[in-house]
């Protein structure tokens, strides 16, 4: 299943996401800030976010304006989150690329991801829809509050599943949770059609999360643009670990590296053997239900060209690589 095929709908659309992305990257006068913003905005990814927004609003005539606006300001919110995460996190690369705190320092990563952020609500303030604006705004504050409890329950590994789900869905599902949702909002679709893919955005976004942190462990540095196990490294205990301490002697080797995280050679350890077991598997079957219950909710909505690109989306998920 290729990308190009499950965007096909909103192609042009997202063309015209990534033209606004562009301008904006390149519309400061501060030549010093202009580079940062060319930087960060050059290795966003591949506008997941963006394409949900405009895809949750193909189930209502709309002219389009409000929908690409609001999927501009989701992209520019998820680079603001980016951007601070790596400064929290010490990253020195982030897809293969260097990270602006390792690079232009902290304070500097900081002060840009304020003003993506700050410059992401104008976006959204335009569309004038006071329950997008709103929902955006509390977007803000799970992100905020996935990322601090992250870090204030790091190292711990008492923390299990309903942690990690609590976890996964502020500091990810929640901004797929208000793209989808805002999307069908601003198009005008019925309430139950809002809820429906606010429903189906919120469960795709788990399990996005969940086949990121078995990539984490999985995949090559090449293929994840980060050195392999860096939860690991940062304490972060992700679905992959808590299925692989279910086994005593895996958890008695993970414990000791929490208290000695610069004992690389155990942390290479634990990740073979990580590699070698059905937790992989283990975590992709969970990701699978995800997935499964996402597209179940699509099941009232009329059959069109962007409902069957939301079920191939649903399945890209579990099936991407890196």
């Amino acid at each position: 299943m290729q990308a190009s095929s499950i965007l096909k709908p909103i192609s042009e659309q997202l063309q015209l996401v990534d033209d606004r992305l562009r301008e904006f990257s390149e519309s400061s006068e501060l030549p010093s800030l202009k580079d940062l913003l060319i930087h960060v905005f050059d290795s966003s990814g591949k506008l997941a976010r963006p394409a949900l927004t405009l895809l949750t609003a193909g189930f209502h005539p709309n002219d389009g304006e409000k929908v690409i606006t609001m999927a501009t300001a989701v992209e520019m919110l998820h680079v603001a989150t980016l951007v601070h995460d790596d400064t929290v996190d010490e990253s020195d690369t982030r897809r293969g690329r260097v990270t602006v705190s390792s690079s232009w320092g902290q304070h500097t990563a900081v002060l840009l991801g304020d003003y993506v952020f700050a410059a992401s609500a104008t976006y959204v303030c335009s569309t004038g829809n006071i329950r997008v604006i709103k929902r955006f705004s509390e977007t803000i504050m799970d992100l905020s509050r996935g990322q601090m409890q992250e870090t204030a329950n790091s190292r711990d590994i008492k923390n299990g599943m309903d942690d990690y789900l609590e976890r996964i869905y502020f500091k990810t599902a929640s901004l797929f949770s208000t793209s989808g949702e805002s999307g069908a909002i601003l198009s005008g679709a019925s309430e139950p059609i809002v809820q429906s893919l606010k429903t189906y955005s919120e469960k795709i976004g788990l399990a996005f999360q969940v086949v990121d942190d078995v990539l984490d462990i999985t995949g090559t540095p090449q293929e994840i643009g980060k050195p392999v196990g860096s939860d690991l490294l940062n304490g972060v205990i992700t679905l992959p670990t808590i299925y692989a301490i279910e086994d005593s002697g895996c958890r008695k080797k993970v414990r000791l590296f929490l208290e000695d995280p610069s004992n690389t050679e155990l942390h290479s350890e634990i990740v073979d053997m990580i590699k070698h077991s059905d937790v992989g598997e283990r975590s992709y079957k969970y990701a699978d239900q995800l997935v499964e219950e996402a597209k179940l909710s699509l099941q009232a909505l009329e059959d069109n060209d962007c409902k069957r690109s939301l079920l191939d989306l649903a399945d890209f998920i579990i099936s991407r690589n890196n």
